[in-house]
């Protein structure tokens, strides 16, 4: 996708938030919004028409719910990838749309920054979940690591990077980071880098975990 817009359909029964959304992604993020509905039945043919890096799903909708929806589109063997924007922080759902495969769980009160942030990553494959549910995630995925091993695995960090790492926790982005320790965007994308790569982990999701894990190991 390096060069050419991110391009996404949005499932959302509410039209005041598909078309905020859609303002928001496209005339602050540069991004394509190739459709949009609150019609769950029009869904299959606006992700064949359109072959969208993204669906961005609504989990509340009259007709159905966003991850009835998914299953529907999975068993029909349409497989784009898909995020859920909602307004629900509860873990049971959380789950459920993980179990699916979601890329993303995000919550409609985030920052219009963040969620411009969080969606492009989702469509570049990173796995991304809203800030407020760190703790709930970090509590269904336990890594099988014990305490001693996450706090050995933390010290292995520079300082910089400790410190990074808690911005990670907090769901921030590299240019919120980047401007809060006053480095360069590319010095704090290097710094995620090295970190994930210290830790073993694959995305700043599962950093965020892991910070969240080893804050409760030092804890204790």
């Amino acid at each position: 996708m390096t060069g050419t817009p991110i391009k996404i359909v949005l499932v959302d029964d509410h039209s005041l938030c598909r078309n905020g959304l859609t303002d928001l992604l496209q005339h602050r993020g540069g991004m394509v919004v190739a459709a949009a509905t609150g019609d769950a039945a029009k869904v299959p043919g606006l992700l064949s028409d359109h072959r969208p890096d993204l669906v961005v799903l609504d989990l509340r909708m009259p007709q159905t719910d966003g991850l009835t929806l998914l299953r529907s589109l999975r068993a029909a063997g349409i497989d784009t990838p898909a995020l859920i924007l909602t307004m629900s922080d509860a873990q049971d759902d959380l789950a459920a749309a993980l179990r699916l495969g979601v890329k993303g769980y995000l919550l409609k009160d985030m920052e219009p920054e963040d969620v411009i942030a969080a969606i492009g990553r989702a469509a570049r494959g990173e796995l991304v979940v809203a800030p407020a549910l760190t703790l709930k995630l970090a509590q269904m995925l336990q890594s099988g690591r014990t305490g001693v091993e996450r706090l050995d695995l933390l010290a292995s960090l520079t300082d910089r990077e400790r410190q990074i790492l808690e911005h990670l926790a907090r769901g921030e982005s590299n240019k919120t980071i980047a401007r809060a320790l006053d480095i360069s965007h590319d010095t704090v994308k290097l710094h995620v880098r090295h970190i994930l790569s210290k830790l073993n982990l694959t995305s700043r999701v599962e950093a965020a975990v892991f910070a969240v894990e080893a804050r409760t190991s030092s804890a204790r």
